[in-house]
């Protein structure tokens, strides 16, 4: 698959003390690649999550929301080519002897396991692949974030991964993430598979609290082509390693610093998918200002960066502001005509209802020749804003989704 244009370079991440990383090959396609991940992870490991809101979830993501109630963690399978959703009792089985094979192996119990994976709807995941994949990495040899970030991988033509770092108790603790996704991309907790893993001591129940609330700012606020999954994941380990005081009350000293790194790292793992979306050769920014709340921002912003035609004149360079006023008017959220301002990067091109007088085409097309484009939105009705990031839709797109079962 071609590399997207959009592309950033692998980071060079740093082992996080608690965790090991190895990967094997299930052959759940055919393919000659690996697709099982494998991540161990110390006694003591907190963990935190958040899961799609689809009401047709994979027996993986229920798997995960009944774990998470225990608040602690051993190990992490993800499965690639087979996304084991909608498949009844079978995928409950499969997950289940997943969790099975590891535990019996590691002598952790199945409810420490987390599983999660990533694909083709509606094909049960072949319990004995899965099992001799388990048995294959358990005695991998251990593997870079960039091969586990490509291991987790389906229509995806990069592997991602992000740092942070954040100063708490006066330790210095790393923050390591690596996702998943590309297509099937829209909003709603956040569509795709992510996962996190820091060596800071934090209590499940904030890291839970610190982990929802950093969501709410990167990956849900992120859409290539507004379908939501049903199989979002996005899981946080921490092993406690790094040796801090534990973080248990966002009033601790250091709580602030790890909150805005988790936030940091989920907002640049969050940019990534959609620099790789289904066939994007553009990166976009929807600003949204002036909206009588956040949310309502928010709503705007969604209606604009998930219009089709809004995407296609940025896929074909179209100065065609027309569009945003469209998305704006449909988004079912307070807005008045005449009060309405639009801008494309620096350039404003409508205010108070019309085009600006002498409104001049050339920047603003010069601007959307270029692979970050931002379109800026002022309402005029009060202090509430939003920003949300997608890309363009080109034919590449169609082309991907319409051979995507062969």
């Amino acid at each position: 698959m071609t590399r997207s244009p959009l592309a950033s370079p692998f980071p060079d991440l740093p082992a996080v003390a608690g965790v090991r990383v190895a990967v094997a090959r299930a052959r759940y396609k055919t393919w000659d690649r690996a697709d099982l991940t494998y991540v161990a992870l110390d006694e003591g490991t907190a963990v935190a999550g958040v899961t799609t809101r689809s009401k047709c979830p994979s027996p993986e993501v229920e798997w995960c929301r009944a774990a998470l109630t225990l608040g602690h963690a051993r190990a992490l399978v993800v499965n690639a080519g087979n996304s084991n959703a909608f498949t009844g009792s079978r995928g409950r089985a499969a997950v289940e002897a997943i969790a099975a094979r590891v535990a019996g192996a590691t002598g952790c119990r199945p409810s420490d396991v987390f599983v999660a994976s990533t694909g083709v709807i509606g094909v049960p995941l072949p319990i004995d692949k899965a099992e001799a994949g388990i048995d294959a990495v358990l005695t991998a040899p251990e593997a870079s974030w960039e091969e586990a970030a490509a291991a987790i991988s389906t229509t995806d033509t990069f592997p991602k991964g992000a740092i942070a770092r954040a100063v708490v108790g006066g330790r210095t603790v790393d923050l390591v993430g690596i996702v998943k996704g590309s297509g099937m991309i829209a909003p709603d907790m956040a569509t795709m598979l992510g996962f996190i893993f820091t060596d800071a001591a934090i209590d499940p129940a904030l890291l839970q609290t610190m982990l929802a609330a950093a969501n709410i700012r990167s990956f849900s606020c992120i859409t290539v082509d507004s379908d939501t999954s049903t199989s979002d994941t996005v899981l946080a380990f921490a092993t406690g390693a790094a040796g801090n005081a534990p973080l248990t009350t966002m009033d601790d000293a250091g709580a602030d610093a790890f909150q805005a790194a988790l936030t940091d790292l989920c907002t640049q793992l969050a940019h990534l998918v959609v620099r790789d979306g289904e066939g994007a050769t553009k990166f976009v920014t929807v600003q949204v200002d002036g909206a009588v709340s956040d949310e309502s921002a928010r709503i705007v912003a969604l209606s604009i960066a998930n219009s089709p035609l809004v995407k296609t004149a940025i896929a074909g360079e179209d100065a065609n502001w027309g569009r945003v006023v469209m998305a704006v008017g449909k988004a079912g959220e307070p807005a008045e005509r005449d009060k309405l301002a639009i801008r494309f990067g620096a350039t404003q091109v409508a205010r108070d209802g019309l085009a600006v007088e002498g409104y001049d085409e050339a920047p603003v097309a010069a601007h959307l020749k270029g692979s970050d484009i931002e379109i800026g939105v002022d309402l005029g009705l009060g202090d509430g804003r939003a920003t949300v990031w997608t890309c363009d839709l080109t034919h590449g797109y169609i082309s991907i989704n319409a051979d995507y079962r062969s």
